[in-house]
Protein backbone atom coordinates (compact mmCIF):
# COMPACT_ATOMS: atom_id res chain seq x y z
CA UNK A 1 0.00 0.00 0.00
CA UNK A 2 1.43 3.34 -1.09
CA UNK A 3 0.13 6.81 -0.24
CA UNK A 4 0.89 9.82 -2.42
CA UNK A 5 -0.17 13.27 -1.23
CA UNK A 6 0.22 15.96 -3.85
CA UNK A 7 -0.06 19.68 -3.02
CA UNK A 8 -2.64 19.26 -0.26
CA UNK A 9 -3.97 22.60 0.99
CA UNK A 10 -6.64 23.49 3.50
CA UNK A 11 -7.96 27.04 3.63
CA UNK A 12 -10.63 28.39 5.96
CA UNK A 13 -12.59 31.59 5.40
CA UNK A 14 -11.86 34.28 2.83
CA UNK A 15 -10.76 37.89 2.60
CA UNK A 16 -9.41 39.22 5.89
CA UNK A 17 -10.60 36.03 7.63
CA UNK A 18 -8.69 33.74 5.28
CA UNK A 19 -6.51 31.21 7.14
CA UNK A 20 -4.17 28.82 5.35
CA UNK A 21 -4.03 25.83 7.70
CA UNK A 22 -2.03 23.70 5.26
CA UNK A 23 -0.03 25.00 2.31
CA UNK A 24 0.58 22.61 -0.64
CA UNK A 25 1.93 19.70 1.39
CA UNK A 26 3.34 16.77 -0.57
CA UNK A 27 4.79 13.48 0.66
CA UNK A 28 5.03 9.82 -0.26
CA UNK A 29 4.43 7.03 2.24
CA UNK A 30 5.57 3.50 1.43
CA UNK A 31 4.22 0.30 2.94
CA UNK A 32 5.83 -0.32 6.34
CA UNK A 33 7.02 3.27 6.80
CA UNK A 34 7.18 4.81 10.28
CA UNK A 35 6.79 8.60 10.03
CA UNK A 36 6.58 11.34 12.61
CA UNK A 37 5.16 14.77 11.86
CA UNK A 38 6.15 17.32 14.46
CA UNK A 39 5.11 20.90 14.94
CA UNK A 40 3.88 23.38 17.56
CA UNK A 41 0.23 23.91 18.39
CA UNK A 42 -1.59 25.48 15.45
CA UNK A 43 1.08 24.51 12.93
CA UNK A 44 -1.27 22.43 10.77
CA UNK A 45 -0.14 18.95 11.80
CA UNK A 46 -3.58 17.71 12.86
CA UNK A 47 -5.07 19.25 9.72
CA UNK A 48 -2.56 17.28 7.68
CA UNK A 49 -3.41 14.06 9.50
CA UNK A 50 -7.13 14.59 8.90
CA UNK A 51 -6.48 15.07 5.18
CA UNK A 52 -4.08 12.12 4.85
CA UNK A 53 -6.55 9.82 6.59
CA UNK A 54 -9.69 10.85 4.74
CA UNK A 55 -11.35 12.49 7.75
CA UNK A 56 -11.54 15.86 5.98
CA UNK A 57 -11.43 16.99 2.37
CA UNK A 58 -8.71 19.38 1.14
CA UNK A 59 -9.37 22.77 -0.41
CA UNK A 60 -7.05 21.66 -3.23
CA UNK A 61 -4.64 18.86 -4.03
CA UNK A 62 -4.93 15.10 -4.36
CA UNK A 63 -4.44 12.06 -2.16
CA UNK A 64 -3.81 8.68 -3.78
CA UNK A 65 -3.93 5.28 -2.11
CA UNK A 66 -2.41 2.75 -4.50
CA UNK A 67 -3.12 5.12 -7.36
CA UNK A 68 -6.76 5.84 -6.43
CA UNK A 69 -7.69 9.39 -5.48
CA UNK A 70 -9.78 8.73 -2.37
CA UNK A 71 -11.31 12.22 -2.49
CA UNK A 72 -12.97 11.29 -5.76
CA UNK A 73 -15.04 8.74 -3.81
CA UNK A 74 -18.55 9.57 -2.56
CA UNK A 75 -18.88 9.95 1.20
CA UNK A 76 -20.36 6.48 1.74
CA UNK A 77 -17.51 4.75 -0.07
CA UNK A 78 -14.92 6.97 1.62
CA UNK A 79 -16.35 6.01 5.04
CA UNK A 80 -16.13 2.32 4.14
CA UNK A 81 -12.57 2.84 2.90
CA UNK A 82 -11.57 4.40 6.24
CA UNK A 83 -13.18 1.60 8.27
CA UNK A 84 -11.40 -1.14 6.35
CA UNK A 85 -8.00 0.27 5.49
CA UNK A 86 -7.20 2.96 8.07
CA UNK A 87 -6.77 2.74 11.84
CA UNK A 88 -6.95 5.76 14.16
CA UNK A 89 -5.41 6.43 17.58
CA UNK A 90 -6.30 9.68 19.32
CA UNK A 91 -5.06 11.60 22.34
CA UNK A 92 -8.43 11.27 24.12
CA UNK A 93 -8.67 7.43 23.74
CA UNK A 94 -12.37 7.78 22.71
CA UNK A 95 -13.45 4.56 24.43
CA UNK A 96 -17.17 4.05 25.02
CA UNK A 97 -17.62 4.01 28.82
CA UNK A 98 -20.51 1.52 28.86
CA UNK A 99 -18.52 -1.12 26.97
CA UNK A 100 -15.83 -3.45 28.22
CA UNK A 101 -12.31 -3.27 26.83
CA UNK A 102 -13.02 -6.24 24.57
CA UNK A 103 -16.24 -4.69 23.26
CA UNK A 104 -14.44 -1.42 22.55
CA UNK A 105 -11.75 -3.28 20.61
CA UNK A 106 -14.34 -5.15 18.55
CA UNK A 107 -16.43 -2.07 17.73
CA UNK A 108 -14.92 -1.39 14.24
CA UNK A 109 -15.75 -4.94 13.17
CA UNK A 110 -19.31 -4.72 14.53
CA UNK A 111 -19.87 -1.45 12.65
CA UNK A 112 -18.72 -3.14 9.45
CA UNK A 113 -20.76 -6.30 10.20
CA UNK A 114 -17.64 -8.47 10.23
CA UNK A 115 -16.71 -11.36 12.48
CA UNK A 116 -13.49 -11.20 14.52
CA UNK A 117 -10.63 -13.62 13.95
CA UNK A 118 -10.07 -15.20 17.35
CA UNK A 119 -6.40 -16.08 16.80
CA UNK A 120 -5.56 -12.55 15.60
CA UNK A 121 -7.49 -11.00 18.51
CA UNK A 122 -5.52 -13.08 21.02
CA UNK A 123 -2.22 -12.21 19.34
CA UNK A 124 -3.08 -8.52 19.48
CA UNK A 125 -4.15 -8.33 23.13
CA UNK A 126 -1.18 -10.44 24.23
CA UNK A 127 1.24 -8.24 22.31
CA UNK A 128 -0.28 -5.16 23.97
CA UNK A 129 -0.36 -6.76 27.44
CA UNK A 130 -4.10 -6.29 28.05
CA UNK A 131 -5.26 -9.92 28.00
CA UNK A 132 -6.23 -9.65 31.70
CA UNK A 133 -8.16 -6.39 31.27
CA UNK A 134 -10.70 -7.39 28.62
CA UNK A 135 -13.74 -7.50 30.93
CA UNK A 136 -12.99 -4.13 32.52
CA UNK A 137 -14.83 -0.89 31.73
CA UNK A 138 -12.76 2.10 30.68
CA UNK A 139 -12.98 3.83 34.09
CA UNK A 140 -11.43 0.70 35.63
CA UNK A 141 -8.32 1.04 33.45
CA UNK A 142 -5.30 3.30 33.82
CA UNK A 143 -4.57 5.86 31.12
CA UNK A 144 -1.87 3.66 29.64
CA UNK A 145 -4.19 0.65 29.59
CA UNK A 146 -6.93 2.71 27.93
CA UNK A 147 -4.54 3.76 25.18
CA UNK A 148 -3.47 0.12 24.69
CA UNK A 149 -7.13 -0.78 24.22
CA UNK A 150 -7.43 2.08 21.72
CA UNK A 151 -4.39 0.73 19.84
CA UNK A 152 -5.97 -2.73 19.70
CA UNK A 153 -9.20 -1.17 18.41
CA UNK A 154 -7.23 0.63 15.68
CA UNK A 155 -5.61 -2.66 14.61
CA UNK A 156 -8.49 -5.13 14.91
CA UNK A 157 -9.72 -4.62 11.33
CA UNK A 158 -6.18 -5.21 9.98
CA UNK A 159 -5.81 -1.74 8.39
CA UNK A 160 -3.00 -0.89 6.01
CA UNK A 161 -2.00 2.27 7.86
CA UNK A 162 -2.31 3.63 11.39
CA UNK A 163 -2.62 7.37 12.05
CA UNK A 164 -1.88 8.43 15.64
CA UNK A 165 -2.68 12.00 16.70
CA UNK A 166 -0.67 12.92 19.84
CA UNK A 167 -1.12 9.34 21.18
CA UNK A 168 0.76 10.09 24.42
CA UNK A 169 -0.70 13.55 25.02
CA UNK A 170 -2.90 12.43 27.94
CA UNK A 171 -0.30 10.18 29.54
CA UNK A 172 2.51 10.76 32.01
CA UNK A 173 6.08 10.43 30.75
CA UNK A 174 6.51 6.80 31.84
CA UNK A 175 3.18 5.57 30.42
CA UNK A 176 3.71 7.61 27.25
CA UNK A 177 7.12 6.06 26.69
CA UNK A 178 5.69 2.56 27.19
CA UNK A 179 2.85 3.21 24.74
CA UNK A 180 5.24 4.51 22.07
CA UNK A 181 7.54 1.51 22.49
CA UNK A 182 4.49 -0.74 22.06
CA UNK A 183 3.40 1.14 18.94
CA UNK A 184 6.89 0.78 17.51
CA UNK A 185 6.89 -2.96 18.32
CA UNK A 186 3.48 -3.43 16.71
CA UNK A 187 4.61 -1.50 13.63
CA UNK A 188 7.70 -3.66 13.25
CA UNK A 189 6.19 -7.07 14.07
CA UNK A 190 3.03 -6.60 12.03
CA UNK A 191 4.61 -4.60 9.20
CA UNK A 192 2.13 -1.76 9.56
CA UNK A 193 2.55 1.74 8.17
CA UNK A 194 2.53 4.19 11.09
CA UNK A 195 2.16 7.98 10.97
CA UNK A 196 2.46 9.78 14.32
CA UNK A 197 1.59 13.42 14.92
CA UNK A 198 3.44 14.85 17.91
CA UNK A 199 4.94 17.95 19.47
CA UNK A 200 7.42 15.82 21.47
CA UNK A 201 10.98 15.64 20.10
CA UNK A 202 11.64 12.31 21.86
CA UNK A 203 8.69 10.66 20.15
CA UNK A 204 9.49 12.21 16.77
CA UNK A 205 13.02 10.81 16.88
CA UNK A 206 11.71 7.24 17.23
CA UNK A 207 10.43 7.36 13.65
CA UNK A 208 12.42 6.23 10.62
CA UNK A 209 11.37 9.36 8.74
CA UNK A 210 10.76 12.71 10.39
CA UNK A 211 8.79 15.68 9.11
CA UNK A 212 8.41 19.19 10.50
CA UNK A 213 5.42 21.42 9.87
CA UNK A 214 5.42 25.14 10.66
CA UNK A 215 2.72 27.62 9.60
CA UNK A 216 1.16 24.98 7.35
CA UNK A 217 4.37 24.26 5.45
CA UNK A 218 5.67 20.68 5.56
CA UNK A 219 9.24 19.54 5.04
CA UNK A 220 11.16 16.35 5.70
CA UNK A 221 14.07 16.77 8.08
CA UNK A 222 17.23 14.73 8.61
CA UNK A 223 17.61 12.13 11.34
CA UNK A 224 15.64 9.06 12.31
CA UNK A 225 15.85 5.80 14.16
CA UNK A 226 17.65 4.11 11.26
CA UNK A 227 20.43 6.67 10.91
Amino acid sequence: MRIDAKNLSKIYGDGENRVVALDRASLEIEEGDFLSIMGPSGSGKSTLLHLLSGLDRPSSGNLFYDGEDIYSLPDSKLSAFRRRRIGFIFQQFNLLPVLTAEENIMMPLFLDKRQPEEAYFKELVNLLGIENRLTHLSHELSGGQQQRVAIARALIAKPDVIFADEPTGNLDSKSGGEVMELLKTVQEKMGKTLVVITHDHRIARMAKRQFLIVDGILREVSGGANE
